[in-house]
């Protein structure tokens, strides 16, 4: 039985990673993998710096430990566009480790139509990721056009010491994008 792993990532809070997770779980029992680790970003994390379990999940590629890594769709791996995909895609295929996507079945194509395809699903993503950008920020026009006050009342404090941010992911130094 060949070894993979589970990636999953979530972009609101109030969504769970464990429904992705489920799904793929029963994904690799069809296909007769075993699943020796689940990689899930619980809080919002598709900005450059936040994907911690990504960056985890490439150090575990480069020992060896897997095969597959499995997605339910590869805009779970970033929403930076094509260069970002296409730079982890390759990465990971360096280290011996194929990225199967539930969503897109063309992922286990051999050979170089397999990148092109990567590459508009790339471009997909980063165009989705800007549009929903696009419609949050309209929202906030209309409610401050309204006269009603965003953000913290005035005088509040953290409740809790924010974390630092993360560094760059590895696998984007050098593309242009970390």
């Amino acid at each position: 039985m060949q070894s993979a792993v589970i990636y999953s990532r979530v972009s609101t809070s109030k969504q769970d990673a464990e429904n992705q997770t489920h799904v793929l779980q029963a994904w690799a029992k069809q296909r007769g993998l075993e699943v020796v680790a689940v990689y899930a970003e619980t809080e919002t994390a598709w900005r450059d710096g936040h994907q911690q379990e990504l960056a985890r999940l490439v150090r575990e590629a480069r020992k060896g430990r897997f095969r597959f890594v499995l997605v339910w769709a590869l805009d779970r791996l970033s929403r930076l566009g094509a260069l970002s995909i296409l730079s982890l895609i390759h990465k990971l295929a360096s280290y011996g480790v194929k990225v199967l996507s539930h969503e897109e079945s063309w992922t286990e194509a051999p050979g170089e139509l397999a990148e092109v395809l990567y590459a508009i699903a790339g471009w997909v993503a980063r165009m989705e990721s800007q549009r929903r950008s696009e419609r949050t920020r309209a929202g906030l026009l209309r409610v401050r056009a309204a006269g009603v006050r965003l953000g913290r009342p005035p005088g509040a404090r953290d409740k809790k010491r924010r974390r630092k941010r993360s560094p760059k992911l590895p696998f984007l130094l050098g593309t242009g994008l970390g």
